[in-house]
């Protein structure tokens, strides 16, 4: 409970944070040659194209539900374990959403496609509010790799033994570079962004899945006739 209140109250401020964004003055807007050395090549980048396959690869955030689902289907796991995954993942997902708009929100740097001179990426940039001016850190990486890592924990988890835990561990991760590779193809994030987002996804999705194991060992509830509560073990 305290992790779900945590990650519920980080999401919520987050969003809050990330929703009072507005357009900085022009004088506040970091200049391109001010950017990274590797994330410089980036900057004026925009890609249409990629950046719907970038929003329509979130569909993939389904995977890791529907391997827990069927996994619950086939009777290798129970009700119990399959709902404590779906909460576990939920966790994960509202603590880095939370954490990726709150740091957005302080708005360090400007998306790439903003200094556009030409074309689409220009047309766009007229139109850019307040969010645009928030690119780190990628929120699609950090959503990725938190959606990879729970994949490849859970299957490694319930299926120890299995020969494909390389291969379920290979294309979690494989699909999660791929979306943050489209966002920099987008124009919409520079190498740092998705770097640092992978990073924090992976690092949150370990940290919830560590707190519960722990929990999970020092803690248990139990029903009797009369009475119910939790047992610590110390």
């Amino acid at each position: 409970m305290p992790v779900t209140f945590f990650a519920a109250l980080t999401s919520v401020y987050g969003n809050y944070r990330y929703s009072q964004l507005s357009v900085p003055d022009e004088v506040d807007v970091l200049d391109a040659s001010d950017l990274l050395p590797w994330d410089k090549a980036v900057a004026g980048r925009y890609n249409r194209i990629a950046d719907k396959v970038s929003d329509w690869a979130a569909a993939l955030g389904v995977a890791p539900l529907a391997l827990a689902g069927y996994s619950w289907y086939s009777g290798d796991v129970g009700g119990k374990d399959f709902a404590a995954y779906v909460l576990m993942l939920s966790q994960a997902l509202a603590l880095q959403n939370g954490v990726n708009l709150m740091v957005r929100s302080m708005q360090l740097w400007p998306r790439p496609y903003v200094y556009a001179t030409e074309g689409d990426g220009a047309e766009a940039a007229k139109d850019a509010r307040g969010e645009a001016y928030g690119s780190f850190f990628s929120g699609h990486a950090s959503a990725a790799f938190t959606v990879a890592v729970f994949t490849g924990e859970w299957f490694s988890e319930v299926y120890p033994e299995s020969p494909y835990k390389g291969i379920v561990w290979a294309g979690s991760l494989s699909a999660a570079g791929m979306v943050g590779a489209l966002r920099i193809a987008a124009g919409k994030h520079y190498p740092t962004d998705v770097i640092v987002g992978a990073l924090v996804g992976t690092g949150i999705s370990l940290s919830v899945i560590r707190i519960h194991k722990t929990a999970g060992n020092r803690f248990s509830l139990y029903a009797l006739p009369n009475a119910a509560g939790v047992a610590v073990r110390f």
